[in-house]
């Protein structure tokens, strides 16, 4: 992949003389004008950082980002394909759960000897996003979101059920009987003949509408459904977080929870892992097939437009309290970038309010600094969107939790992915199968 372009319109002699230091091992290639290859996998979010590419080449004329984006699979995979080609992008969005394998790999820069020079004011951003990116003395990306989960509702399934606002923002859970989060599932839930899941002549072979449709697609983290109730429940990933090396998914507080979850669709409150639409769970919800499921704030935008047929609450209370996984993504520098001097630039205004006020303005994601949060719940709110139960939560006094950060990280997600969709399946207990997964989770760091 070409991932230079290199101004050479001079004459040789001047070539010599002045491309010496730009193309010096010991120098800079400050004055030489190159491409950044930037890859992302957002295609909701290319407009805004393509605004801020282009205020950042007016900055810095003789620097030229070049944006690729492809969707979530295939980004990962052409990822590693071109890491292992050692032809990787100079800068690319990172995620919490691949970024200690680069580490590990040696595959990213540390920017921790970038950011004490510069100056970076970690304090600016929301509480604990800095410290993800930290392993030991180094940093491996400065936050540039944040993300937590909430509920998203149809309006008139919530009617015709009685249910009201107020009695969603305070729903209990407990894996026992499901709290009042069951109750309302329940309710929620109609069958083909009009009778909801309370009625004795529910027909559960004969749905209509779900009450709830779960993420049984989650990997290891659970971050859009089951973990969110696990940690409700006392669940903890692992010894330490991050960088754990003792896991624990065989705990009850997973193991209970999972089985819940699973149990909702032997009652026909949930549609069966294997008769589940391949449509995406808010396709399903405004086709009528469902009338609750789990939301990040990151997909909020999908509703614009929408909000009088939904709505959005806060996740239930579980034991423990109210829990919600809170995500940030940053952007890593390729180790085997020519121009790491410059990708840091880039990276440097990523992270900076210019850059994270302009994404703001889109209202498309919360960027990771304070005030641009602010910013941008302001701007869905006058979209109609109501970001109030996300920036709650966010706040909220322990009421979040950083989904897995550790090496193993993609052994690891298939491993428990593998096991919770067998329960989903109803081919194992979740005790069983999250047991056996954890012994060959741990099995990792021996």
């Amino acid at each position: 992949m070409n991932r230079v372009r290199r101004v050479a319109a001079i004459a040789a002699a001047a070539a010599l003389l002045a491309g010496v230091s730009a193309c010096s091992s010991t120098g800079s290639d400050a004055e030489a004008k190159v491409t950044l290859q930037y890859w992302m996998w957002d295609d909701t979010q290319v407009p805004a950082y393509q605004q801020c590419a282009t205020q950042f080449e007016k900055e810095n004329p003789n620097i030229k980002i070049k944006i690729s984006q492809s969707a979530w699979g295939q980004y990962w995979t052409n990822l590693t394909t071109q890491i292992a080609a050692g032809s990787a992008p100079d800068v690319w969005v990172d995620q919490v759960s691949y970024y200690p394998q680069f580490v590990e790999d040696k595959q990213i820069v540390d920017l921790e000897p970038y950011v004490k020079k510069d100056n970076v004011d970690l304090s600016q951003y929301v509480d604990g996003m800095a410290d993800l990116w930290k392993n030991g003395d180094a940093r491996y990306g400065l936050p540039k979101d944040w993300d937590t989960m909430g509920l998203v509702y149809s309006k008139a399934d919530m009617q015709a059920a009685g249910v009201t606002e107020d009695e969603l923002s305070k729903l209990t859970w407990n894996p026992k009987d499901g709290g009042t989060f069951e109750q309302t599932i329940a309710k929620l839930t109609v069958d083909k003949n009009g009778h909801n899941g309370l009625d004795p002549a529910f027909d559960k072979n004969n749905v209509k509408t779900y009450g709830f449709l779960p993420e049984w697609a989650d990997g290891s983290q659970g971050q859009n459904g089951w973990g969110n109730l696990a940690f409700s429940n006392g669940f903890t990933y692992s010894n330490k977080n991050p960088f754990g090396t003792k896991f624990n998914y065989g705990d009850s507080s997973l193991t209970d929870t999972v089985q819940w979850l699973a149990d909702l669709s032997k009652k026909g409150y949930a549609p069966k892992l294997d008769t589940q639409s391949t449509l995406a769970r808010s396709d399903v919800l405004a086709s009528g097939g469902g009338a609750l499921t789990t939301l990040g704030s990151f997909n909020l935008a999908v509703y614009k437009g929408k909000t009088d047929q939904f709505g959005f609450a806060p996740l239930p209370i579980g034991p423990e309290g109210r829990k919600t996984a809170i995500n940030g993504l940053s952007d890593a520098i390729y180790a085997g970038s020519k121009h790491k001097d410059q990708a840091w630039e880039w990276v440097k205004y990523l992270a900076s309010a210019d850059c994270q006020n302009t994404v703001a303005a889109t209202g498309v994601v919360f960027p990771a600094i304070k005030e641009a949060s602010e910013k941008s719940a302001a701007v869905r709110e006058k979209e109609g969107l109501n970001a109030q139960v996300f920036l709650d939560e966010q706040k909220a006094k322990d009421g979040t939790f950083i989904i897995p950060i550790s090496l193993h990280g993609t052994e690891i997600n298939q491993i428990v992915q593998d096991a919770i969709q067998s329960v989903a399946l109803g081919s194992s207990s979740a005790k069983s199968a999250l047991t056996k997964a954890n012994d060959q989770v741990n099995a990792l760091f021996k």
